[in-house]
């Protein structure tokens, strides 16, 4: 059996555009293999653990994105960004990982970022979202003009795998369950010899990721917080139908 996706859900659409208009301003992308060595050329930016998503655009731009977007969608001004998270509230049953996975193609159609990283709060959750993964990868195919993209659940057992997360100029997508990195004794938050001495997470920090978090209201302990502020996000999107906290909802 084959599945089909509607890619006209119009409230779909809408999520998807509001993510997309938080960036206006940023240059758009290139091409699949320039990149920057300046801070004002394109979506990604050379490191010396890889390719990093490169936001060009001040904080003050993206306020004005941010209540730009926000009036279009009634909702109530944000007076200060107060950090680089957005809220999307959507109830159960609406599509809401179809909406995260296709906003990534979205972000590097118009920007060419390419280095993402879900985070998720359980194994089922984790399992569930690969599974999307690997159904509409097809179904993005089409859409999106056969964009290469990796995508693959982080495995403390192959962690050399984050060397190829940051040096990959596809798009990347790497799962992470909160609790494989937000202690200190995680394996990602020791250095290895197999990488030279470095920790782990240091490939994706460089990366500069947009982080997508999945029911983030199971992530808002002050370690679990600090944990993802440690990836280094260049944004982080937050997703759910039912948030404990509210930033920057869109």
């Amino acid at each position: 059996m084959k599945l089909h996706f509607d890619s006209n859900q119009d409230y779909q659409l809408k999520a998807i555009q509001s993510v997309v208009d938080l960036f206006e301003g940023q240059p758009l992308n290139k091409g699949d293999f320039e990149f920057s060595l300046s801070d004002n050329s394109s979506g990604l930016k050379l490191n010396e653990n890889g390719f990093g998503n490169n936001l060009v655009i001040s904080d003050e731009q993206i306020l004005e994105n941010l209540n730009a977007v926000q009036k279009r969608n009634d909702i109530e001004l944000s007076v200060n960004l107060d950090g680089m998270n957005f809220s999307l509230e959507m109830e159960t049953g609406t599509g809401k990982t179809y909406v995260y996975l296709r906003t990534v193609y979205e972000l590097n159609k118009h920007y060419g970022f390419k280095k993402f990283v879900i985070v998720v709060p359980s194994i089922a959750i984790r399992e569930g979202v690969l599974k999307n993964l690997e159904i509409t990868h097809e179904h993005f195919q089409n859409i999106y003009d056969k964009m290469p993209v990796n995508f693959e659940v982080y495995d403390s057992r192959k962690v050399s795998s984050l060397r190829s997360f940051a040096t990959g100029n596809n798009i990347q997508i790497m799962v992470l369950n909160i609790d494989s990195f937000a202690k200190d004794e995680n394996i990602i938050n020791k250095s290895k010899d197999s990488l030279t001495g470095k920790k782990p997470i240091e490939f994706i920090q460089a990366s500069n990721p947009i982080v997508i978090v999945d029911e983030p209201q199971n992530m808002e302990t002050a370690i679990r917080r600090k944990a993802i502020a440690n990836l280094n996000p260049l944004c982080t999107l937050r997703y759910s139908a039912t948030h404990t906290n509210l930033y920057n909802l869109i």
